[in-house]
């Protein structure tokens, strides 16, 4: 069983998410699409983290608005496995090593004086230990001035890729739970849980700032998720034409903004994602709500096809996924008054979440079992991964799920967490819980057997 301060911070935490759903189904202003066109990607009572483009604790990050019509925006963790160089280029590293190695002079033997060469004493080669010039282990022997990180009259530039030196890292793309209408992608118990998978999985996340209801409804955050998609492919797409035109992730420098002109007009490509991004190994992970958001994406990625090169979607990651339907299982019976986010307050949601007239626990985005819900058939979806707990009432209904999707060869193991709630690995309050940690290495156990370029040994 959960903890008796589990328990406590449950309840305060259903009695203060009860009024707020409450105040804004009963605010009118929340209904008028003409206030609202822009929208919202967090509340005021989120605690937000700035982002921060150092590899302090190993992670960098950067917010981009991407969309100029909405509110639309990511926050992109960039890991500093990314500065590993190639292989080649380690040998010819420590080729220049040994050589200056072999080139330090002796003392003379005989008369004590120290050898000298054209260019001064032996004591002009000692090396003091200065923090300039340590050397990162992830950098291969680079320093911070070689990576770019110095500052430039007093002001901080942050990471600035490397034109020939870059390591390509698979995409994950991650949308934040909260019930379609909390949470936000730069909040800090969702900085907290990206940085943590960027690290494991060795990826770039790129955690989507999604448009929340009541402001805009259903199909609003859906469409985000696959605006963000073809965003990415169009970044891809414009660092090859600037590789094309000779031009490099950090052409900004020498060139005005570095623009690209395409048929929508001037362009920017975002370097770190130029530089290090595979489009062509995406994953898809989706937390409560964003789970369902995560296999929409999924599901018209399918559908696109071609039209998404050169990113494709490999698999995704459903983490207590937020479904419902108008047919109760035997888990939303049984734990319909379960821990954090109960029955009633998940209908609320929905409600908020749904236009009026659409309103129905069987709709397509609440229940993934109806046989009318439309898109490609199951077999075409990629491999799923699975996530539930055993106090979670939405368990049962994502089981079903992934059953389904094992009955026509799609790989879709489930990670049942025994004495767990929803959300256990991304709350937090839990995030630093054994239960959250676990469940960050297991998915990367099974992420990399799908991004890794030359596989991986384990798997479920």
């Amino acid at each position: 069983m959960p903890s008796v301060a589990v328990k406590l911070y449950s309840v305060f935490f259903k009695l203060i998410l009860k009024r707020r759903l409450q105040n804004r189904i009963q605010n009118p202003n929340l209904n008028d699409e003409t206030n609202s066109s822009f929208g919202v990607t967090s509340r005021p009572e989120e605690t937000i983290v700035a982002a921060n483009p150092l590899f302090t604790d190993g992670v960098a990050t950067k917010d981009i608005h991407i969309d100029p019509s909405s509110c639309l925006s990511i926050r992109i963790f960039l890991p500093e496995t990314c500065l590993v160089l190639p292989d080649s280029d380690v040998d010819r590293l420590r080729a220049k090593r040994s050589e200056l190695e072999s080139r330090s002079f002796p003392s003379n033997s005989e008369n004590g004086i120290p050898r000298r060469n054209s260019y001064g004493s032996a004591d002009a080669y000692s090396v003091s230990a200065t923090p300039s010039n340590r050397r990162s282990s992830y950098c291969n022997g680079f320093s911070t001035d070689d990576l770019n990180l110095k500052s430039e009259n007093g002001v901080y530039r942050g990471y600035s890729p490397f034109t020939n030196r870059c390591r390509k890292l698979p995409l994950m793309v991650q949308f934040h739970g909260g019930g379609f209408v909390a949470g936000s992608c730069d909040s800090a118990a969702n900085d907290f849980f990206c940085r943590r998978i960027a690290k494991m999985c060795d990826v770039i996340v790129v955690a989507v700032g999604y448009r929340l209801a009541p402001e805009n409804r259903y199909p609003a955050a859906f469409e985000d998720g696959i605006k963000v998609l073809h965003w990415l492919a169009k970044q891809a797409n414009l660092a090859e034409c600037g590789k094309s035109l000779g031009r490099s992730p950090d052409s900004r420098k020498s060139d005005v903004q570095g623009h690209i002109a395409d048929a929508f007009g001037a362009s920017l490509v975002e370097p770190w994602l130029a530089a290090h991004g595979d489009p062509s190994r995406c994953v898809l992970l989706g937390v409560s709500c964003g789970a369902n958001i995560a296999d929409y994406v999924a599901r018209k990625s399918v559908e696109s096809a071609k039209q998404l090169d050169p990113v494709k979607v490999v698999a995704q990651v459903l983490m207590y996924p937020f479904f419902i339907g108008n047919t109760p299982t035997r888990s939303e019976i049984k734990l319909s008054n379960s821990y954090f986010f109960d029955k009633s307050m998940s209908i609320l949601a929905w409600k908020l979440f749904l236009p009026e007239e659409q309103f129905n626990l069987d709709h397509p985005a609440a229940n993934p079992l109806i046989t009318n819900r439309g898109g490609p058939p199951l077999k075409r979806m990629p491999p799923t991964l699975t996530v539930v707990a055993e106090h979670d009432w939405m368990r049962d209904r994502a089981i079903a799920y992934a059953q389904e999707l094992k009955k026509v060869n799609v790989d879709a193991p489930v990670l049942d967490y025994k004495d767990c709630v929803h959300e256990f690995a991304t709350l937090d309050m839990l995030l630093r819980t054994p239960e959250a940690q676990a469940c960050a290495e297991d998915i990367a156990i099974w992420v990399k057997k799908y991004i890794s370029l030359r596989g991986h040994e384990f798997s479920y």
